[in-house]
């Protein structure tokens, strides 16, 4: 009996035995087949979460953020303890403990499920099980995914510590609202930092992993509040908090930016707009939209904010001022049903609604609104964010629309939506609210320094929610007269100087597509004229004869060579314009005019750095020689060498800027353009004037503006650069000399003056003075020749009739001996014979 007791206890140990031995082959067979494949933890030591890209001002002041997660990562050590115990009280309340997975959870969790008949299931996993998930496996819900989940959470436990698992956590989770990790959904929920959230507003975003689209502050406000009590209690529990400070924030309202009580962080933020989003369209070519929306750049832009608000309102202005006078009412195009308009609460809702432009604040806010009544003498409206006072009635008054065709019946209909803003008196009280409307002409300006190409200020258009087409850098337009200063400027670095003649008669040209024959815009002829008046008067038959005489092949490797055009079409209307460029380019070609003759790039970003601070790109590439190791002396300043390339000779660069000098002093822009400080440039006007152009600069900024309909079209025949552009660049470089300063325009040291008649190109005497002396810059050495001639080859009839912009009779001047000397009229073309060099 007993040996066969033993034999059986025998056989229950073999039993025992063998089936722990299975076990343990059928335990390692199953860690090794989920085991073999699954992606390496060491990944994780390299992590780099999805994070905000921010643009900040030249003033460090956040200006816009790029993100695909909004995510602003946060190292363990600043994350304070309080929101780290509130996740670990609502996830994991033993962390601290476990190996990475807890066995007693699963438990707990299956005697819950088993109990409930299904009814309360909820999660075992750890923080460390919910990192691998997130980070290295997929979301599945099957054993195969959980048992690798408890494979891997058991090997990082083993190779990292617990705070930098926590670190992943707190920053990957999801947050609702678009937020990713701790930080970004204090700033979301409570627009404050982590260090500044009370125990109950940690305990409420340490609710949300589970379940954040069903926790909402507002709409699930009830279970919101009942889950953070819920988190506050096992803080309490776990030791976290006292009795009374539990009591207190369980007790306490829950106060959220999405219920009104805190101020939006996006609020501090200026609306997005054509500068950060063209920051946007160049950094995601140069380092890819990944890492752009992704990569957590610190991206240090060249705007500066003043200047940028001055840009935007100078171009509404001009483009305001054109739409007004056309006196037609085309309003926003969007209404609101009938019915809507019954109460003050739907119309509420269906006017925020409406994607109309609110971000405009042209002499004030312009304010998306309602027409809810219409009467002969008066617009009853509803203004969104505005509730009607009797000192301001939201009415508008019959004497608001003088300016349009048409009555209020006419022009309005119940339900319309449309913009208004404030009417102000001088002493700034308010006299009415104004009809506004977004003008179907378009345009765009942009300034920037001629020294380091740094963009000051850019405006792509009339709004940028009204539209996102940047025409500063992406419209591409004929620049039209505006294009003339690169063709003389070959023609100067081909011998000529700005005393050089040139015939002005009409010319007749055969092409493919018929006769061309270009005219001038004052449809007049003006026979032999100065390089200098040619540009200052804009002359386009001086322009094609000068591209005739020094080939169309030279003007357009200097187009190319500026970076005008990639590759300008070899014809004669080319020189005046006729193919397509941005503003971007020919702002940013004007700069070498101004300084000098060097190579300068445009940029609209100062530096950028990565999540870690490195500098990744840096525009400025000069080199500063006695920065480093180095104390200056008094009144001693750092010496900074220059590496820009020249791309024209100085003395030309000085000639060209001293003829486009004469263009705002006495040409095309001297109406328009009136300033304390030497300002040269070139007026712009396409055929039909369905394009006007400005481009100017004084010694240190160059800012440009151009203006026309989308789909090219005439602007009407009182339309030209420099009365409809030149009033854009006056207003704005007026800001921008009163911050920045300005002086004369450098003159380089080999310029050797020449006293010359600016309407004959006649050299005077030395001292020689009178409104028609201007002292010519030549070249050292260089002895120019006069009564010359130049008509570029074109056969022309004789004795023409030319107009005379001045007086014919014979002038006198004034001497440096203080005799007086007659300088003759100016040769008809009826003394000269066609074709050739005069």
């Amino acid at each position: 009996m007993l040996r066969l007791f033993f034999s059986f206890l025998g056989g229950l140990f073999t039993l025992v035995t063998l089936g722990l031995v299975m076990g343990a082959f059928v335990a390692g067979g199953v860690l090794y087949m989920y085991g073999r494949d699954l992606p390496s933890y060491e990944t994780l030591s390299q992590y780099t979460p999805k994070t905000i890209s921010r643009i900040y001002s030249n003033e460090g002041e956040i200006i816009d953020e790029f993100a695909l997660e909004r995510r602003l990562f946060t190292p363990a050590e600043e994350i304070p303890d309080i929101v780290k115990q509130a996740f670990i009280s609502a996830e994991d309340k033993n962390f601290y403990e476990h190996a990475g997975y807890d066995p007693m959870g699963m438990v707990a969790a299956f005697i819950d499920a088993v109990e409930s008949r299904g009814e309360n299931l909820r999660g075992a996993s750890t923080i460390t099980q919910q990192v691998m998930k997130n980070f290295l496996l997929d979301g599945s819900r099957t054993a195969e995914r959980k048992i690798k989940e408890i494979i891997l959470a058991a090997r990082i436990e083993g190779a990292m510590p617990k705070e930098r698992i926590l670190e992943l956590y707190l920053n990957e989770i999801f947050l609702g609202q678009n937020s990713y990790g701790v930080t970004a959904a204090a700033l979301t929920y409570f627009n404050k930092p982590l260090t500044a959230l009370s125990p109950g507003e940690a305990a409420y975003l340490a609710s949300l992993p589970k379940a954040p689209s069903d926790r909402h502050p507002v709409r699930d406000r009830e279970a919101a509040i009942f889950w953070r009590n819920n988190t506050l209690r096992e803080m309490y529990e776990n030791g976290y908090l006292d009795l009374a400070t539990y009591n207190a924030e369980r007790e306490a309202d829950l106060l959220t930016v999405q219920g009104g009580d805190y101020e939006s962080f996006r609020t501090s933020l200026p609306d997005r707009d054509y500068f950060t989003d063209e920051i946007r369209r160049q950094l995601s070519q140069n380092f890819g939209e990944e890492e752009f929306f992704s990569g957590g750049l610190s991206i240090r832009a060249t705007v500066d904010p003043e200047l940028q608000v001055v840009a935007r309102h100078s171009l509404q202005r001009a483009l305001e001022d054109y739409d007004r006078e056309l006196q037609e009412w085309r309003g926003t195009g969007e209404t609101i049903p009938e019915e809507a308009l019954q109460s003050e609460e739907a119309w509420r809702a269906a006017l925020a609604a409406i994607d109309v432009a609110r971000d405009i604040d042209l002499d004030g806010r312009w304010y998306p609104a309602v027409i809810l009544d219409v009467a002969e003498n008066t617009l009853t409206i509803g203004i969104e964010d505005f509730v009607a006072t009797d000192a301001e009635p939201s009415i508008v008054p019959r004497e608001d629309i003088r300016w349009m065709a048409g009555n209020f019946f006419d022009n309005y209909t119940p339900g319309d939506v449309v913009h208004v803003r404030r009417f102000l008196d001088n002493d700034g009280n308010f006299v009415r609210w104004s009809l506004r409307q977004v003008p179907e002409v378009q345009g765009g300006f942009m300034a920037m320094d001629v020294n380091t190409g740094r963009v000051i200020a850019m405006q792509g258009g009339f709004s940028y929610q009204h539209s996102v087409f940047n025409r500063a850098t992406q419209a591409q337009r004929q620049p039209g007269s505006s294009f003339k200063p690169f063709v003389y400027a070959a023609a100067l670095d081909s011998g000529y100087s700005p005393a050089t003649i040139v015939v002005d008669a009409p010319i007749t040209i055969n092409t493919p597509q018929g006769t061309w024959r270009p005219r001038n815009s004052s449809n007049r002829f003006y026979g032999p004229t100065p390089l200098r008046t040619g540009i200052e008067r804009s002359r386009n038959l001086m322009t094609i004869r000068l591209a005739q005489e020094i080939t169309i092949d030279t003007v357009g490797l200097y187009a190319e060579r500026f970076g005008v055009y990639q590759d300008m079409n070899r014809v004669l209307a080319a020189s005046l314009g006729s193919d397509e460029t941005t503003l971007f380019k020919m702002v940013a070609a004007y700069a070498m005019f101004a300084n000098g003759g060097e190579r300068v790039e445009p940029t609209l970003v100062d530096r950028v750095q990565d999540r870690f601070g490195n500098t990744v790109y840096r525009h400025d590439q000069r080199n500063c020689v006695n920065c480093e190791g180095y104390v200056l002396a008094e009144g001693e300043a750092p010496r900074v060498v220059s590496n820009r390339v020249r791309v024209m000779n100085e003395i030309t660069a000085y000639q060209l800027t001293s003829m486009m000098k004469g263009v705002v002093d006495r040409g095309t822009a001297a109406s328009t353009v009136n300033l304390p400080v030497p300002i040269a440039g070139k007026t712009g006007t396409t055929n039909d004037a369905k394009d006007v152009w400005f481009v100017g600069f004084s010694s240190n900024i160059v800012a440009g503006c151009y203006i026309g309909y989308d789909t090219p079209r005439t602007l009407g025949r009182g339309a030209s650069g420099g009365g409809t552009c030149g009033p854009v660049f006056n207003r704005f470089m007026s800001e921008a000399i009163e911050k920045y300063g300005a002086g004369a325009f450098e003159v380089p040291a080999d310029c050797q003056f020449i006293n010359i008649d600016r309407y004959s190109g006649a050299r005077l005497p030395d001292g020689a003075s009178g409104e028609n002396v201007i002292g010519e810059c030549f070249r050292p050495g260089e002895e120019p020749i006069f009564g010359i001639m130049f008509d570029g080859g074109f056969a022309m009839a004789q004795d023409l009739p030319l107009f005379d912009e001045v007086p014919r009779a014979a002038r006198e001047v004034t001497t440096s001996t203080g005799d007086t000397a007659t300088v003759g009229p100016k040769a008809t073309f009826g003394t000269l014979s066609t074709g050739g060099l005069y």
